[in-house]
């Protein structure tokens, strides 16, 4: 069984049984941000992870060493088309530089770890108009020189 297939029974139960990701992360014991990118195959389940989550979705026993095989974390390179990921590429592609610049000022040259990371996703009501709220945390690890 390939990563792609797991993920696809998953979107089928996560349909049939109106379950959220974060029912499913509660019963997981991970957060919302990162079951999701497990069950995309974007992320690396531990032994402990995978049976809870084969347990909760009620998958097959295959997918239990689908889910723990270690990703290729690539994409598509492609602009995507999907009108909420292209404003997360527009975001970067606008503020990409200004953040880069800010985060080398106050920490020096180097770059934000997407590996000793994490990601939250909030909601805030606001009166005109309720807003998101992406918090992305990662390690800042400096070049060094040799």
């Amino acid at each position: 069984m390939k990563k792609i297939d797991v993920t696809e029974a998953i979107f089928a139960i996560k349909k049939e049984k109106n379950l959220s990701w974060e029912s499913i992360a509660k019963a997981t014991g991970m957060t919302d941000v990162w079951i999701t990118s497990a069950c995309l195959g974007m992320n690396s389940c531990s032994e402990d992870v995978a049976d809870k989550l084969v347990a909760f979705l009620g998958l097959s026993a295959e997918a239990k060493s689908a889910l723990m095989e270690y990703p290729t974390k690539t994409w598509d390179h492609v602009i995507p088309q999907d009108p909420l990921i292209y404003r997360l590429y527009e975001v970067v592609g606008v503020y990409g530089p200004t953040l880069k610049e800010v985060i080398q000022e106050k920490f020096g040259d180097g770059i934000m770890s997407a590996i000793d990371f994490s990601m939250t996703v909030d909601k805030e009501e606001n009166p005109k108009g309720d807003r998101v709220i992406l918090t992305l945390n990662g390690k800042f690890l400096p070049y060094k020189s040799w």
